[in-house]
């Protein structure tokens, strides 16, 4: 059935209200599977609508979790949901029905599967393309332990793009695993999928036959129904070559992933088989509802509040976000020097570059799901003269972490680094928090590393950076910025140099000097006059702007003057930025109390992004009472 609006009243569901565990969905006749799924469409429309989140990718795997839920005997066998963002039907079906509207809240269900949360969630993802890694890792274990179970990875089209899905390919072919591969082909990640491997998937559908299986026997017959458009593009041919079978896998399909009936026969014969086993199922992203149908894009993800006459996100006028300001700056940057490319691992929307990408069509690089080969395809960019520029999450440059090494700073190349989501992200939980990206690099030679106070600084940064002849990265945080002027101006910010913002009574004896970074320094200038009048002392608020180079010459100017340092940012604490000024004042010999605050050792859940702030003291409130108890101590 095909909706068009978003329920604001929990949807009539009596079939899916009997289905507590997967076992009593198996209890059911294979003929209510269609009921099943058209009752939890309905309910993912609500639940989203009422707590927000990941969509277009849940509607579309109604069909397919139902079937893989009927087929196979979970939570025994292991289901594995690569990246998670369509998990939402999997934890409804698997007892989490009447708590899926906490989804993303603190003390809430997690954004993705989370072995804490579940036994049905038998591998935490967050990232792409993990599952079938993990699936390879379960089903050799389980050989080992002679304790043989179904093994199914499902992995997007979109996730399939990165190497490290096909390294685990490769592996489970050599070691012969029993592992089953849905690939779920819906022609998107959150942007559309490109490259060769998008054409290939294209010239698969568009030979118009499928591998079938019908009592273990292997058929090739053409599709009963042609019930989708063409998808050849971009140059693809009808070539019948087929990469999967090439690599070794048993490969079946394409399949309509909607259709439930279909996928419980072809999932009931293919667990009789053994060995690596690549089942293709084509899916609609945002399957069932119009408005997601027709804008998959945009309906990736939605918020809480949804308008009954737009069914779009209510939004309330605000500060540009940093992904903007980053976008605004490209353009502008490239506007003035035709050597600025610009790269992203299939991030094109979140990063703020679609007007970018529309104006410079030759000069922007969407690289699909491949962080590795996007900082090293920046740095033989760099060689031949050019100045790339990557737009990259915190969070997913981790994955990229041995080409900026050894590609990109080693060779002292000429790569600029927009780094979005520093720092913590709120409703999506720990795997996408970018809460290590100081500590993993501060340390490397020849790259310079800052972080803005606003979203002005942000934009003046990110020319700074573009300037420098070398590495260089701005992070930033995830949202909007604190509401200043962006000037329409490019100026170069002088390396390696801090600035202090504010001073209250620092001619007095007794004084603290706060060095903040990026995201936190407007908290401690919302906490200064307070803190200075509570404890009678001077405040001093530096804006330090500088990750590496760090400002050791302002630490020797205010150190006479300073009887407490304290550190802030929104950061681990352990090798931060706290950590660096720790080091420096050790190596310039100042001996002086310091307090480093900023976020602690241990991985948190997922809440609003303002709760996680408070949780872990860095809001103003909290800034302000771990100083004071800081300074009660010194005295």
């Amino acid at each position: 059935m095909l909706y068009t609006k978003i329920p604001t009243e929990r949807p009539v569901t009596p079939l899916l209200d009997t289905i507590n565990h997967p076992q009593q969905l198996r209890q059911l006749d294979k003929t209510q599977l269609e009921q099943v799924a058209d009752e939890l469409r309905q309910y993912i429309l609500y639940a989203a609508g009422q707590s927000g989140g990941h969509f277009g990718a849940n509607l579309g795997v109604v069909e397919l979790t139902t079937a893989l839920h009927y087929c196979f005997n979970t939570p025994k066998d292991r289901l594995i949901w690569d990246v998670g963002h369509q998990a939402y039907p999997h934890k409804i079906l698997t007892g989490r029905r009447e708590q899926i509207t906490t989804i993303r809240t603190k003390d809430g269900l997690a954004a993705f599967p989370a072995r804490e949360e579940s036994e049905f969630d038998t591998f935490g993802v967050g990232h792409s393309s993990t599952a079938i890694s993990a699936g390879v890792g379960m089903a050799l274990a389980r050989r080992y332990q002679n304790k043989p179970c179904d093994v199914v990875a499902i992995v997007g089209d979109g996730a399939m793009t990165a190497g490290m899905a096909f390294e685990a390919m490769n592996d489970a072919v050599a070691h012969q695993a029993d592992v089953m591969v849905v690939l779920n082909d819906n022609d998107m990640s959150i942007s559309c999928s490109t490259g060769g491997f998008a054409k290939h998937l294209a010239a698969i559908w568009e030979q118009k036959q499928y591998v079938n299986i019908k009592n273990g026997e292997v058929i090739i017959e053409p599709h009963p129904e042609w019930a989708y458009t063409s998808r050849l593009h971009q140059g693809a041919t009808t070539d019948p070559d087929n990469l999967f079978k090439a690599i070794g896998f048993e490969y079946y399909g394409p399949f309509d992933g909607h259709d439930v009936q279909q996928l419980v026969n072809v999932f009931d014969e293919l667990k009789k088989r053994k060995g690596p086993r690549l089942i293709h199922v084509y899916t609609k992203k945002g399957k069932g509802f119009a408005p997601a149908e027709a804008d998959p894009i945009g309906f990736h993800a939605i918020a809480k509040q949804i308008s009954a006459q737009t069914q779009t996100t209510v939004k309330k006028k605000t500060p540009p976000k940093y992904s903007d300001v980053f976008g605004q700056w490209l353009c502008d940057e490239a506007a003035q020097d035709n050597r600025l490319l610009a790269i992203t691992p299939a991030m094109c929307e979140g990063s703020g570059m679609v007007r970018f990408a529309k104006e410079y069509p030759n000069r922007f690089f969407d690289v699909a799901i491949a962080e590795q080969h996007a900082v090293t395809l920046a740095a033989g960019m760099a060689c031949e003269g050019l100045k790339p520029v990557v737009a990259i999450y915190s969070t997913f440059l981790q994955r990229g972490y041995d080409q900026l090494v050894h590609d990109v700073a080693i060779q002292n190349l000429d790569v600029t680094f927009g780094i979005d989501r520093a720092g913590l992200v709120g409703e999506d939980g720990a795997t996408h928090a970018g809460a290590y990206d100081y500590a993993f690099m501060r340390t490397i030679p020849n790259l310079v590393l800052m972080a803005p106070k606003d979203e002005n600084e942000c934009r003046q940064m990110l020319h700074t950076a573009y300037q420098y002849n070398g590495p260089a990265a701005v992070r930033y945080p995830r949202g909007v910025g604190v509401g200043v002027e962006v000037e329409s101006t490019l100026k170069t910010l002088d390396i390696g140099k801090a600035e202090i913002l504010l001073e209250i009574n620092t001619d007095q004896e007794k004084n603290i000097s706060v060095l903040a970074f990026g995201s936190r320094v407007q908290a401690c200038l919302d906490m200064a006059h307070t803190l200075a009048q509570q404890l009678n002392v001077g405040v001093r608020i530096i804006n330090m702007r500088f990750i590496k180079p760090l400002d050791t010459q302002m630490l020797q100017q205010i150190a006479p003057n300073t009887n407490l340092f304290v550190t802030v940012e929104e950061h681990a604490v352990m090798a931060g930025a706290g950590s660096a000024v720790n080091e420096a004042l050790a190596q310039l010999k100042i001996v002086k109390p310091i307090l480093n605050l900023g976020l602690p050792d241990t991985f948190l859940s997922q809440a609003t992004h303002q709760q996680m702030l408070h949780d872990c003291g860095l809001d103003t409130e909290g800034l302000a009472k771990s100083i004071t108890q800081a300074w009660q101590q010194q005295l």
